[in-house]
């Protein structure tokens, strides 16, 4: 079976989503097939076959979340030190195009969101930053070409 790396908090947030499909998104699904059956004919009741679909989207989520929950190795990333990036580490970054800075948490792909300044471990970024140390610069493939950032700190907890 493979392991997911994760740390404690998105795997809460994985099994907080696990629990709302379970209880209050089947009962709703439940009910809306219910409500479409009781108007009558299913071959052309777009109400049906809508729940219906959201029912085969909730119950794929469930198993994958179910999947992903069982396998996962949570790391905490408070029990580890050192002066390298690896999983679970704050790095705040500089563009040197830029000279902008950026701060991102190195975490596992199910619980990566940018929005959050949470990078998933197999991003290219974080690729380039893992086993880098302050002072190192790395060189990221992008879009418009390739783009280069200083490490300027690493914490971890």
């Amino acid at each position: 079976m493979q392991k997911f790396p994760m740390t404690a908090s998105g795997l809460a947030a994985l099994e907080e989503e696990l629990r709302h499909l379970k209880g209050s998104e089947r009962s709703a699904i439940i009910r809306a097939i219910a409500e479409a059956r009781s108007h009558g004919d299913l071959s052309e009741n777009a109400e049906y076959h809508a729940a219906r679909e959201r029912q085969s989207f909730v119950e794929g989520r469930i198993a994958e979340l179910e999947e992903i929950t069982s396998a996962a190795e949570v790391i905490d990333p408070s029990t580890l030190s050192g002066d390298t990036v690896m999983f679970g580490a704050s790095v705040l970054i500089m563009d040197e195009d830029s000279e902008k800075e950026f701060c991102y948490q190195i975490v596992g792909t199910h619980e990566a969101d940018v929005r959050k300044a949470r990078l998933s471990i197999t991003s290219p970024l974080a690729k380039a930053l893992i086993a880098k140390k302050v002072g190192d610069t790395v060189s990221v493939p992008a879009p418009g070409g390739d783009r280069s950032y200083e490490i300027l700190k690493i914490t971890y907890g």
